[in-house]
């Protein structure tokens, strides 16, 4: 059998060409979902603009459209992915220390790293403020965000013996999930970190966090 060496190599090249084309549709729906990402923390989901997106990732409205379909899609993609990182971190939390105050230590300090990072809300928390208008693909993720929460603080809640029934102890974890959140609220509406903090130690010394 005869085989033509430049077309075999046309087609090699048209692989490595397909090869860089997919990887380079993948840089720019990153880089999409970080602006976007940055966006909605800083001013909620009907912040979310395609043409302010699309200007500083250096692409037109269509290109993002190429991505996601619609503003819903592109909401949903970020607190999916939101949710799928917190899992990710709680859980290594739990693997890093059995330990309840060691965990919810943990836990605290990531709500207060957002407000290191340029005075940012809970992504998925400041989506909830916003739910009346959400579509419902997005509003379906942020509801997981909040079930993914309550349901691992729970868990390390329950990992001391007590009397408390189940339902008691889920009742401390939401309150401790709506807690914190709301002290990171008031914190990054007055622009000062320390409220966050000094919050959560009056939470502590109330006997609410472990």
């Amino acid at each position: 059998m005869a085989y033509n060496r430049w077309g075999i190599q046309s087609c090699q090249h048209l692989s490595i060409d397909k090869k860089v084309a997919t990887l380079t549709a993948m840089d720019t729906r990153e880089k999409i979902m970080s602006v976007a990402r940055r966006m909605v923390q800083a001013n909620g989901y009907n912040a979310l603009s395609f043409r302010e997106i699309g200007k500083e990732v250096g692409v037109s409205s269509a290109a993002i459209h190429h991505h996601f379909a619609t503003k819903g899609d592109l909401g949903a993609a970020l607190a999916q992915r939101y949710t799928d990182e917190a899992v990710e971190c709680f859980n290594a939390f739990l693997e890093a220390s059995p330990d309840r105050e060691t965990c919810v230590r943990n836990y605290t300090e990531v709500f207060r790293a957002a407000l290191v990072n340029d005075n940012r809300m809970c992504l998925c928390g400041i989506m909830a403020a916003e739910r009346d208008s959400l579509p419902v693909e997005v509003r379906a993720e942020v509801d997981r965000f909040s079930e993914v929460n309550v349901q691992w603080l729970t868990e390390v809640l329950s990992r001391r013996k007590s009397k408390a029934s189940a339902e008691s102890v889920r009742r401390q974890a939401l309150a401790i999930y709506a807690a914190i959140g709301g002290a990171q609220l008031v914190a990054r509406g007055r622009g000062d970190i320390s409220v966050f903090d000094m919050t959560v130690e009056a939470y502590r010394a109330a006997g609410l966090l472990p």
